[in-house]
């Protein structure tokens, strides 16, 4: 006797079990990165650059050395008051204050004493005078620094508030 071995495929129901798996992980996906309105990256940069903020200042204090943020159209710089040469350098001794590029499609704005100020092209950055300064003491310049998505649909501002401390504003979206 002969025994006839049957093929078997998959039956439907287990195919429509799969596709349905597939569909909820696609959705899961396309509502995390942008349905929701969130911009991520713009938070992102906006956080690193009020904890680099935070962070200079705890270091000049600790250091009772100066401190300076150096904006650029593209990025932003901690630099350093050298005494013995008299003039602004760049921070070599901590990584965390290196020169740091902003990603594609993000630019920075900045108010200096209540005063827009022009950010310098990358390659016009010879002179290294910052525009805020963070004192040994941890006073610093009055500053609003803006990071916004281009075209400025949405942005996040660092500033000073009015007990000294550095803070984020919530996210801004306007409705161009």
């Amino acid at each position: 006797m002969r025994l006839i071995a049957r093929q078997r495929g998959f039956t439907l129901i287990e195919i429509l079990v799969v596709v349905v798996i597939i569909g909820v992980i696609a959705a899961g996906v396309v509502l995390s990165v942008s349905l929701t309105g969130r911009d991520n990256e713009l938070e992102k940069e906006g956080n690193r650059l009020l904890t680099l903020v935070n962070y200079a200042r705890e270091q000049a204090e600790l250091q009772t050395r100066d401190y300076g943020l150096l904006l650029q159209q593209d990025g932003y710089e901690f630099v350093a008051y050298d005494v013995r040469r008299g003039g602004w350098r760049s921070v070599f001794e901590d990584d965390a204050l290196r020169e740091r590029k902003l990603p594609d499609g993000l630019d920075l704005k900045l108010v200096v004493e209540g005063r827009p100020v022009v950010l310098r092209r990358p390659s016009d950055a010879k002179d290294k005078t910052p525009q805020v300064v963070i004192f040994a003491n941890g006073d610093l310049t009055s500053f609003e620094i803006t990071v916004e998505r281009e075209g400025g649909v949405r942005s996040i501002t660092v500033v000073q508030d009015d007990k000294g401390q550095v803070v984020a504003k919530p996210m801004v979206e306007s409705k161009a």
